[in-house]
């Protein structure tokens, strides 16, 4: 692969979740990785052998022990940030000062202010900024912007929920509820996911209210802020369309999405990850009533589509294409702003909604 044709890729991190992301960089076809750094050199050059032991990388990246040192590089166009949300702010701002393209993790940042002080710094520098969320890239979203624009009529009501259960180690020990690395606990990790299908679904129009409700929350520590363990929202558009949303520590795994319209019911059972097949898949239905004196029967009246497109770790894959994506852009040395701009509006409705919460759930206005 030249050079010339190739994205060349830096990772600051040994985070989980760029174990994933390694094998995509090397299946999106236009990327290379070029570097790997950590606070401690051991744990980078641990995190390399263990991925090119499983997924193995054309050629070996190097290990670094700062993030500025791979930040310093000539040969490295983007990079990758898996960094806690505390942290992130500041290395995609000296990621952007040091001239590199930025795809970060979700959420973006603690509160909407940082979100749009990143954006800011990645304009004056001219570098591409994009969000993590690999499932709006994948083939089957651009299907389904096709049937809820076409098929489903008029949109009333977007229900989504996001979850997983874990157990009293997480809840004590893991980041993902940990008050100064992860403020936003289970709304940032996963409400991210179901607030961005919805505004998705809606066209990014902004809601006019929203509400939200702590369900359980949890602190690592006497003085640790705490954090949403389970979380529900609801948003409230000016067309008088409705959104709900469930995200959760604490329930068992799920990940549906539905959009019910005036003319039919969208179906989506895996809208983050993807079940394990070659073919990713979702249900249109539009149910009929029918009556005959005292014979009452609903005819259920749908069908599942299947989309040619590998559930994960495979070349076509939403975290593939992810890559791919931003490597074009790259590549091309245009900048999207509708990737920057859609991760703002994301974090101001989060906020509103963790806000409501905060208030006993009072309905809070959006600021566009």
């Amino acid at each position: 692969m030249e050079q010339k044709n190739t994205c060349r890729w830096g990772i600051l991190g040994a985070a989980f979740i760029a174990r994933k992301n390694w094998q995509a960089i090397r299946d999106a076809g236009n990327g290379v990785l070029v570097a790997v750094a950590s606070r401690e050199l051991s744990r980078a050059r641990t995190f390399i052998a263990e991925c090119q032991a499983n997924a193995p990388q054309p050629v070996l990246p190097e290990a670094m022990e700062s993030y500025d040192a791979l930040l310093a590089r000539k040969d490295i166009d983007a990079v990758y940030i898996p960094l806690p949300t505390g942290l992130r702010k500041e290395w995609v701002l000296r990621a952007a000062a040091a001239g590199k393209h930025v795809l970060v993790e979700k959420p973006v940042g603690c509160e909407a202010s940082d979100v749009a002080e990143i954006i800011a710094t990645c304009e004056k520098h001219g570098v591409q900024f994009m969000d993590g969320v690999m499932f709006m890239h994948g083939r089957r979203l651009k299907r389904l912007r096709e049937v809820v624009d076409r098929d489903l009529g008029q949109i009333r009501h977007i229900a989504t929920q996001f979850s997983f259960m874990s157990d009293e180690e997480f809840q004590r020990t893991n980041i993902r509820a940990h008050g100064e690395l992860e403020p936003l606990g289970c709304l940032g990790d996963l409400g991210w996911y179901c607030l961005r299908f919805t505004l998705w679904a809606m066209n990014y129009a902004v809601p006019t209210r929203v509400t939200g409700r702590i369900h359980a929350e949890t602190r690592q520590g006497a003085a640790a802020p705490p954090v949403p363990l389970e979380f529900s929202g609801t948003l409230t558009f000016a067309n008088g369309a409705s959104a709900s949303f469930y995200c959760s520590f604490t329930a068992a795994h799920a990940q549906w999405a539905m959009v019910s319209g005036s003319e039919g019911l969208l179906r989506v059972p895996d809208f983050v990850l993807p079940f394990s097949g070659e073919k990713t898949r979702f249900s249109v239905t539009r149910s009929e009533f029918a009556l005959d004196g005292c014979r009452f029967d609903m005819h259920e009246g749908g069908c599942t589509e299947r989309v040619d497109e590998p559930s994960s770790n495979a070349p076509g894959s939403q975290e593939a294409r992810m890559f791919e994506s931003f490597s074009s852009l790259v590549l091309s040395r245009r900048l999207d702003p509708h990737w920057p701009q859609i991760s703002l509006l994301t974090q101001r409705v989060l906020d509103a909604c963790l806000q409501s919460a905060r208030q006993s759930g009072v309905a809070v206005e959006v600021v566009a």
